[in-house]
This record gives structure tokens, C-alpha cells and sequence, in this order.
């Protein structure tokens, strides 16, 4: 068991919800759709219910590896692999997270560069970045959680001005269902991984919440209704574009604000993509405030100093991706890595520490007869 986290750091079991649907909903729900239909077509939306299903059961699962080890991500590596070899695996997760920060933040840098100031150097935003980032996570793990709350709530109106594109939609585009076979709609499902990803953070702030123990309602309706907003998106995308526009169209979801027409306002994708910011600066701090409180337990180092070579870190990843083609393989390795750390490795997880803990039980039957 872990030291126990003071009360003063805690944070009400409710707010699981807005830290896993937060996290879910960030720059993958722009694009989404292009590699889904590439696999999939218009069985596109049973993929995202597929992927949708999957992680209430992962979520299920990284619920019974923190209650049986009545601590965090760390300590599960430390309990089942020793110190030094657990440490090791404790290190990877930390990389990968920093490497999601780092992904996040380039892709939104594009879209600012593609679709409003071209000419903006990549270094400028990302030096912005840097610095508003370290003040926020810097604040501790409450101040992360007020930025996330703040990033589910006041971008809610975004959702319903996709509504208006329905003008145009052809539901019969939908029909008829199931023209694909069970794995390419399994392919497609994986191909919104990036999308999806971000929930797995719960294995390192689950000791930071009140009641933990019965928090896992609300950690399954933040799913529940990510996985709502990503079929409803796919939905109305599959109405509106035709199968070969969304697989040579890279940011759907965008371009679907463009259908939006206000008598005082021209352009409303610009305000679609200013407000953004408030998905991506949660997922970002998120993942950051993971990283360094994996590398404080690791190295038993000051958190904010963690933060700062963490932020170093995503600062020189960013630069480092000049163009599309590189940004496009740095996502593929960090959705391919958080595929198999989150869909593989923590049911892995599960079943290792199961067979450890019969085990141990076992053995200790076993002393315990002898000394009768």
C-alpha cells in the first residue's frame, strides 16, 4: 500500500467522470472518421460502438488491478516485477504519455498553421505552450482537474452546431448495415485507438480521489458518453460526406463547421478551432501531470522538476515535426504503442497479478498447515 495522499490534495469521486470523458475528447475527434471509413465504410459507426464496448471493459479491469493493490500504476509494477524491472516498465508509461502530450500538442499547431496562420512557426506556439502548461500542472493535480471540468463544460455549445450539417445529411448513405466483414469493422475500431486513448491515466491518479473504491460508476458514464459523442460525430458524418470525400478528407469533423452559416458571423470553423484549445490544454496537462508524478515515484524526485524535463521533452518533439508525413508517423507509433499498452498489456496485467496473488495465497495456506 502507498503512503496515503493528504486530504487537502484529494478530489470528489465525480469528477472521474469529467478527467476520462475530458481526456477522450481531444484532437482525434477532428479527424477520426477518415481512417475508420477506410476500413470499415459505412459500417463505420458500429466500429466506434465496438471500440466504445471495449473500453468499459478495460476500464472494468484497471478498476480491479487498483483495488487489489490498493495503490497506483507504480505500485502494481513494484508488487509484481520488483523494483527494478517494474521501475522500468513505470519508466515506458511515462515516455508514452509524454509522447501523447507531444502529439496532441503538434497536431493542434497544424491545424492552426493549415487552416489559420500558415506562416506561424511551429517554435513560437510551442514556446506559448510551454510555459502556460508548467503554470497550470505546476498547480498541482486540483488545478489539472478545474482546467478539465472547464474543458468538458464550456465547449458543450461546439457539439450542437455539428447539428446543422444534418440539412444536408442522406441517411440512406447508412443502409444497408453490415456490408463488412467482423474484421474489417475490428480494423476499424482499432483505427480510432488515438481517439480513445487517454482514460488509462486513471492507473496513476485513482490515490488522489475521495472514495475511490466506488468511483467506477462515474468512470464508465464518462466512457459511456465519449463513446455517445464519437458515434453521434460518425453518424452524421457518414450522412453528409460520401464514403470517398471522408477517405481523402483529413479533418472531418472540422470542415463540418464550415456547413455553419450565422447572419453575424462568417468562417465559424475559426471559432471552432480558437475554442478548441479548451479539449486540448486538459489532454495535454493530464498526460504531463502523469508523467511527472510517474517519474517523482520512479526517482523519487521533486514533481515540478519531473514537469520540467517533461515539458522540455514534448517542447523538442514538437519542433522535431516538421511536416505532415513525420507527424503522421510519430501519431502511428504513440496510437500503436497505446493500443497494445492499453488493450493487451493492462488485461495482461490483470491476469499476472491474479496467478501472483493465488500464489502467494497459496503458499501461505501451505506455511500455515505446516506450522499446525
Amino acid at each position: 500500500m502507498d503512503k496515503p495522499i493528504k486530504d487537502q490534495y484529494l478530489v470528489s469521486g465525480f469528477l472521474v467522470f469529467f478527467l476520462i470523458h475530458g481526456m477522450q475528447i481531444g484532437i482525434g475527434i477532428l479527424g477520426f472518421q477518415r481512417g475508420v471509413v477506410k476500413e470499415a465504410g459505412y459500417d463505420g459507426w458500429i466500429s466506434v460502438l465496438l471500440a466504445g464496448l471495449v473500453v468499459h471493459i478495460i476500464i472494468f479491469c484497471i478498476y480491479l488491478l487498483l483495488k487489489r493493490a490498493n495503490g497506483d500504476l507504480i505500485s502494481i509494477h513494484q508488487q509484481l516485477f520488483g523494483k527494478w524491472i517494474g521501475n522500468t516498465f513505470s519508466l515506458l508509461v511515462c515516455i508514452y504519455l509524454i509522447s501523447l502530450a507531444a502529439i496532441v500538442l503538434r497536431a493542434y499547431i497544424e491545424i492552426i498553421q493549415v487552416w489559420m496562420f500558415m506562416d506561424l512557426p511551429t517554435w513560437v506556439m510551442a514556446l506559448i505552450a510551454f510555459g502556460l502548461l508548467y503554470y497550470v500542472v505546476a498547480g498541482g493535480f486540483r488545478s489539472v482537474v478545474g482546467l478539465t471540468f472547464l474543458g468538458v463544460i464550456i465547449p458543450i455549445p461546439l457539439y450542437f452546431m455539428l447539428l446543422m450539417p444534418l440539412e444536408f445529411a442522406h441517411f440512406i448513405n447508412l443502409v444497408p448495415i453490415f456490408k463488412h466483414t467482423i474484421s474489417e469493422i475490428a480494423l476499424g475500431s482499432k483505427e480510432t485507438t488515438l481517439s480513445f486513448l487517454g482514460f488509462e491515466i486513471l492507473l496513476l491518479y485513482y490515490p488522489f480521489l475521495k472514495d475511490r473504491q466506488f468511483t467506477q460508476k462515474w468512470a464508465q458514464l464518462g466512457a459511456f458518453v465519449t463513446t455517445l459523442v464519437y458515434t453521434s460525430i460518425m453518424l452524421i458524418s457518414l450522412a453528409f460526406y460520401s464514403e470517398e470525400q471522408l477517405n481523402k478528407t483529413i479533418w472531418s469533423t472540422l470542415t463540418l463547421y464550415k456547413v455553419v452559416q450565422l447572419p453575424f458571423l462568417e468562417r465559424f470553423e475559426y471559432i471552432g478551432i480558437s475554442l478548441w484549445v479548451l479539449f486540448i490544454a486538459p489532454n495535454i496537462a493530464l498526460a504531463l501531470w502523469a508523467a511527472s508524478r510517474g517519474a517523482k515515484r520512479v526517482f523519487n524526485m521533486n514533481q515540478r522538476i519531473a514537469l520540467f524535463f517533461a515539458l522540455v521533452a514534448v517542447t523538442a518533439i514538437v519542433i522535431l515535426l516538421p511536416t505532415r508525413q513525420e507527424i503522421g508517423l510519430f501519431g502511428e507509433w504513440v496510437s500503436n504503442f497505446g493500443f497494445y499498452f492499453v488493450f493487451a498489456y493492462i488485461p495482461l496485467l490483470v491476469v499476472i497479478q491474479t496467478v501472483v496473488m493465488k500464489f502467494k495465497k497459496g503458499s501461505k495456506g501451505h506455511e500455515n498447515s505446516r506450522t499446525m
